[in-house]
């Protein structure tokens, strides 16, 4: 349901499907640990938003399993070893074709409200 209102019925967004490109993107940055990505994420693209952190490490790894991102073990420093995540040549494809799928999306949504204001101001002229 909805992450946006909190006793909406409206089918809300998709949280599951916005992560990966969120992920790929920061990984296009810098290579990352998975706790970093998962602050990065809360602070740029879901502000105020209960994010799962199982949902982001599921993500990672369904991301490795398609070739899109690499891993490996950070043993050095202090404290307990990292998996640092790195995005692979594949994910700068796949990170590319997220960038124009939304950029599609956010048109349809850009008109969507232009007749939806459209339609709300011909209600409000009409009385």
């Amino acid at each position: 349901m909805c992450q946006v209102h909190e006793h909406c019925e409206c089918p809300g967004f998709r949280i599951e499907r916005f992560i990966q490109p969120c992920l790929l993107l920061l990984l296009a940055r810098k290579s990352a640990h998975g706790y970093e990505l998962l602050e990065e994420l809360r602070n740029l693209f879901f502000q105020g938003e209960a994010l799962d952190p199982s949902l982001v490490y599921r993500s990672l790894r369904k991301m490795e399993e398609d070739g899109f991102i690499l891993s490996e073990w950070a043993t050095g420093g202090s404290g307990p070893a990292r998996r640092v995540y790195t995005i692979t040549e594949e994910g700068k494809v796949a990170l590319a074709l997220w960038a124009e799928h939304i950029r599609v999306q956010l048109q349809r949504f850009e008109t969507f409200l232009r007749e939806y204001s459209s339609v709300l101001e011909g209600r409000e002229n009409r009385g």
